[in-house]
């Protein structure tokens, strides 16, 4: 499964993956009412990008990740946060503890849930009141609109399975569907906070992060090879080097609806 793939490069993850804007860890550390009387569960937490200043909160945190070797690089980051703890397992077939939390939160990992199943499970590991939190990426349109037109040529050279002509659309035109959420009576209070944020790389650093994606990574040998070859000469034969990439991320919060959660045994 492409969700697999992560695990294979769990180092380059960590070392070269963005962080999520300070602005929105603050949004969601005060909305959840962070400290240490506080239980937050996290969905999918990679290398701990977004678990590390929660853990710092001092709350109680359970981070359930898929992948052993993305568990082991989070777990060395939390190693100073006796309260946080890194369980390697699949959430959809995780059994949810006997006490709900407070937070349930999932940075840029819940559209790799069971769709049929994430949104019941999430509301059920939460106490009436409690809130989940998902931050979304998205990558739109910004200062280096021309590059990622070029570069789609490349794509569409090297993997059959890009559509044509696909271009980046800007933050304004880009939202997340919200119906799971504000459908089914599980969650209300439904709000989006959106940020921006840009990062300008070197070839050598854009392509280490290309190398982070699952569909990169999916890419037989040489067809990833000459993608890459493409990519790279495109930043350093026509952009001077560098590129600028502009990532959007919504922190989407919503309540678990009063009445308790159904708990499954």
């Amino acid at each position: 499964m492409l969700r697999d793939t992560f695990d294979t490069v769990a180092e380059r993850y960590d070392r070269v993956r963005p962080t999520y804007p300070p602005a929105l860890v603050r949004q969601l550390v005060r909305a959840a009412g962070l400290g240490p009387d506080r239980r937050v569960l996290e969905i999918g937490p990679g290398t701990g990008q977004l678990t590390r200043p929660l853990a710092r909160t001092g709350c109680r945190l359970t981070a359930v990740e898929l992948g052993p070797s993305l568990a082991a690089v989070a777990r060395r980051h939390l190693a100073a946060h006796p309260g946080a703890e890194v369980v390697t397992g699949d959430f959809d077939r995780w059994p949810l503890p006997a006490e709900p939390f407070d937070l349930v939160v999932s940075a840029t990992a819940f559209h790799w849930l069971d769709p049929d199943a994430r949104v019941a499970k999430a509301a059920e590991a939460l106490r009436p009141g409690g809130l989940l939190a998902l931050v979304t990426t998205h990558h739109v349109a910004g200062a280096n609109v021309e590059f990622f037109a070029q570069a789609q040529r490349c794509y569409e050279h090297w993997d059959p399975a890009t559509p044509p002509g696909l271009r980046l659309e800007g933050a304004d035109e880009t939202a997340t569907d919200l119906r799971e959420l504000t459908h089914g009576g599980l969650f209300e209070k439904v709000t989006v906070r959106r940020h921006e944020q840009d990062i300008t790389y070197s070839a050598d650093g854009y392509l280490e992060v290309l190398l982070t994606y699952s569909g990169h990574l999916a890419l037989d040998e040489p067809a990833r090879r000459g993608l890459l070859a493409c990519i790279r000469g495109l930043i350093e034969e026509r952009h001077g080097g560098s590129v600028t990439k502009r990532y959007l991320h919504e922190l989407i919060m919503a309540e678990r609806t009063p009445g308790e959660p159904d708990r499954h045994p």
